[in-house]
């Protein structure tokens, strides 16, 4: 399209200089996807930029699908985490189903029993000694299923002492009950404990901000709590997710590279009572030390961060995570300050969270403000080391010369004691 588009304005400008009044209409044919991607590199790059899309969404949540999974029975083989991971509606669907199910089972077996033996039969008669006192149909046999499983208690069905294959099918469902019980009740009560509506009230700042901090340049966001019970041992973490193209030509899609956010300082464990600024220096170990203000949106990048940490009320680990495309990184901005000191307390304004305000920020990137710093400096130094090498040749000249001139004097002295002698 960028090519077709091109050609027209040279066909409409050829149309100017020869002072033709029509104009010319070109069609702008759909190019198939090969020939999109053969497009020169620089033209593609100036007539369209491509949208970025996200990795991890900003309420933290991965934009990956994973499509043509065929070994589907390792899902079965992890069947407490499958349910665990369910959405609720299934979960519920399923723990209905579980119980209805067993019940049904048992309760036909119970029926199947008492009528291979006749109890059907003999309803009402007192000579009978049925498996089951009081069973006369799949209802009541399903009902006393569930008192079974359930422990509920028997009231007026009760299971006789002339029945083994009863005592026998008591037994079994008894221990099954016992198991389907602590299976289900445990995958609702993890279901239930998951510190992920937690991670909700864990926020970022909308975008993340380029600015000088102590003389370097700096890429920072900010993370809150909005909650009184905190974060313990809460540690932060950031990725550039970037494609890339080694050497040997391999294509690597959506690369990850840690972005350095104090891991060896320390500064990357929070205590997370009040807002915080998280702040990456860009140096020459940074992957941005080379992107400059004008460079940054041409970048398609995108920044990861994930904030760890363990709940304090349950003590289970949490994470909320969210992320930075190029276009939510402001150059020169800072975050404008949330704390401020009350009357014995400090008070956090969080209508202020996500605000900035700009700053003075050189637009040269972090590599070519280091060449500049050093270029300033070069000159300084070398004329030092000029003027002192000046300095000791011309102390070794003069030592030369005197040398020279006392051999001379020492000469002259030697000439008049030798005409004297004679």
């Amino acid at each position: 399209v960028c090519l077709f588009s091109m050609a027209a304005n040279v066909l409409e400008e050829d149309s100017m200089e020869q002072d033709i009044e029509s104009p010319v209409a070109i069609h702008q044919p759909k190019l198939p996807k090969q020939a999109r991607e053969d497009l020169p590199k620089n033209i593609s790059k100036e007539c369209a930029k491509r949208k970025i899309q996200r990795y991890v969404r900003k309420d933290g949540k991965c934009n990956v699908h994973h499509g043509n999974v065929r070994e589907t029975y390792r899902y079965l083989t992890d069947i407490f985490t499958t349910l665990v991971d369910l959405k609720w509606r299934f979960n519920l669907l399923i723990f209905v189903m579980v119980y209805t199910v067993t019940w049904l089972f048992f309760g036909m077996i119970w029926w199947l029993i008492a009528y291979m033996r006749g109890d059907m039969d003999h309803i009402g008669d007192s000579t009978w000694t049925p498996c089951v006192s009081n069973l006369n149909g799949f209802v009541s046999a399903f009902l006393f299923s569930i008192e079974t499983e359930t422990t509920i208690g028997y009231g007026y069905r009760v299971i006789t002492d002339k029945c083994p294959e009863g005592i026998i099918l008591l037994l079994v469902q008894s221990v099954l009950g016992s198991i389907v019980n602590a299976f289900m009740v445990g995958c609702m009560f993890v279901k239930i404990s998951q510190p992920k509506k937690r991670a909700e009230t864990l926020v970022f700042s909308t975008n993340a901000v380029i600015s000088m901090r102590d003389g370097k340049l700096c890429l920072m966001f900010r993370v809150g709590d909005l909650r009184n019970s905190h974060i313990v041992e809460a540690s932060i973490r950031a990725k550039l997710i970037k494609s890339k193209q080694t050497k040997e030509g391999e294509f690597i899609p959506l690369n990850q590279t840690d972005i350095n956010v104090g891991y060896y300082t320390g500064d990357d464990r929070l205590f997370l009572v009040s807002p915080l600024i998280i702040s990456h220096e860009i140096n020459q170990q940074s992957p941005f030390w080379e992107i400059s203000k004008a460079q940054l949106p041409k970048e398609e990048l995108e920044i990861v961060v994930i904030l760890e940490g363990m709940v304090e009320a349950t003590g289970m680990t949490c994470q909320a995570r969210s992320s930075y495309i190029t276009s939510e990184i402001l150059w020169g901005y800072r975050f404008t300050p949330v704390l401020t000191l009350e009357d014995g307390f400090y008070e956090v304004d969080y209508n202020s969270f996500h605000e900035t305000y700009e700053t003075n920020t050189p637009v040269y990137s972090a590599k070519e403000l280091a060449e500049m710093a050093s270029r300033a400096e070069l000159p300084l130094t070398w004329s030092v080391s000029s003027k002192l090498d000046q300095h000791a040749e011309l102390e070794t000249e003069e030592e030369e010369k005197n040398q020279e001139d006392q051999n001379e004097r020492n000469g002259d002295v030697a000439n008049l004691e030798n005409e004297s002698k004679v």
